[in-house]
């Protein structure tokens, strides 16, 4: 799987890499697992509707989640 960022996400990553070391520690481990098992795992994963269709979220804490759009291709 091939990890890409847009451009604001990757702005709000760095920015909690210096306010909020727990929450980058968070962050990363949902990365791990949804590299791993996509839709499956840490975070309740949930399949977003509406306009958001083909988006998933995770949750990071009870008011803080990260939402992304699964591109599955063989790299």
């Amino acid at each position: 799987m091939k990890l890409t960022w847009s451009s604001s996400s990757w702005e709000d990553y760095l920015i909690w890499q210096k306010v909020g070391k727990k929450i980058v520690k968070r962050i990363n481990e949902l990365i791990k697992s949804c590299m791993r098992t996509p839709f499956e795992g840490i975070g309740k994963p949930e399949a977003l509707k509406g306009d958001l269709q083909g988006y998933w979220s995770w949750r990071i804490t009870t008011e803080h989640h990260w939402s992304t759009n699964m591109k599955m291709n063989n790299y």
